[in-house]
């Protein structure tokens, strides 16, 4: 069984230091992918804080670049030395409605995680990419753009794939008008793609000193959603708000923002959220939820942003400065996203 070095969490909050792990053996659909850059994400803070002791040992690390160095022998869209990408899914059933219908991502028998995934076939516990190495099913491996800065396509495997499914599914577009709720790694992926869609885009954050950012980033309007003039100005004109934080919050200031027939789509938060039924029913707004993509979506969006030359806004660090990524990141400072170059570990 071959081996990788990589960054292991022993137990809960302990540092995550080097050490060899175990990787499978190719399988005949097996890609094998050496990764040069790994983006960090709060999921990263969670699982590393998980009390669950099952959890440990650690590999984190689920938005990665890389470049192919083995196929098994069932592969043929890949090949040694492509450029290419891995999100947070590995594998799925491929049986159930939601794999036909392409969205691998909501698998009814729960699609296998980057990391702390059980794999379908052996059982093992899936560790992520904080790595020298990953070996993947071919089916989740996507082809990179080679024309951008692979540290900044690594965030668009998971930030990037959680905003563009709903700009998507909703057909943001010229002539249509997108509210984007939050600044931060999913906000300013969703300015910049819904943008480049086409759509006018309206940013609403509490901070004004984000505003020269918003609209650097392409937005067409800022809305400091503590000005109750500026929100009620916004009353009924926005086909689909997408809302991206992540911290606990109510979705009812936005709601009166929807047009007639929009939808307002909570992606940051994961958790229990309340709203008056007559915020929806006035206007027929809805109110929905996404989260990352499945493997038809997620080499549009890689294409789009090869056509477009869009890649995340990142700050790209050391591997061996994991630390200090993970420590920033749980204080907010970052801009947008942090990605980890593991040339100093190869």
């Amino acid at each position: 069984m071959p081996t990788a070095t990589a960054y292991v969490a022993e137990g809960p909050n302990q540092p995550l230091g080097l050490h060899p792990i175990s990787r499978r053996d190719l399988r005949a659909d097996d890609v094998a992918v050496r990764i040069s850059h790994c983006g960090v994400c709060h999921t990263d803070l969670h699982s590393l804080a998980s009390t669950d002791p099952e959890t440990f040992p650690l590999t984190p690390g689920h938005e990665f670049v890389g470049e192919v160095i083995d196929v098994g022998p069932s592969v043929t869209g890949f090949g040694p030395g492509d450029p290419v990408a891995v999100g947070n899914i590995v594998d799925s059933c491929q049986q159930c409605p939601m794999c036909h219908a392409g969205q691998e991502n909501f698998c009814r028998d729960f699609p296998t995680l980057t990391y702390g995934g059980v794999d379908r076939r052996d059982g093992s516990v899936t560790q992520g990419a904080f790595s020298t190495e990953y070996i993947v099913r071919d089916q989740f491996v996507y082809h990179r753009p080679a024309n951008l800065d692979p540290a900044g396509v690594a965030p668009l495997m998971c930030a990037g794939i959680t905003v563009w499914e709903p700009l998507r599914r909703w057909e943001a577009g010229p002539g249509s008008k997108v509210g984007v709720v939050g600044l931060g790694g999913l906000g300013h992926l969703a300015v910049k793609l819904a943008a480049a869609l086409g759509a006018e885009v309206t940013v609403f954050t509490t901070s004004p000193a984000k505003e020269a950012d918003a609209r650097a980033l392409g937005a067409h309007d800022v809305v400091i959603t503590t000005d109750e003039t500026a929100m009620a100005d916004q009353a009924n004109t926005l086909d689909l708000v997408i809302d991206t934080v992540s911290a606990p919050h109510s979705p009812a200031p936005y709601l009166p923002t929807v047009a007639l027939d929009g939808t307002l789509c909570s992606l940051g938060f994961l958790g229990q959220i309340e709203v008056e039924t007559t915020d929806l029913l006035i206007g027929r707004k809805s109110l929905s939820s996404a989260g990352s993509g499945g493997h038809r979506r997620t080499q549009e969006l890689l294409d789009f942003c090869g056509r477009h030359h869009i890649t995340a806004d990142v700050e790209t660090l050391p591997s061996a400065d994991v630390a200090t990524a993970l420590d920033r990141l749980s204080n907010n400072d970052v801009r947008y996203r942090f990605v980890l170059d593991m040339a100093d570990i190869h």
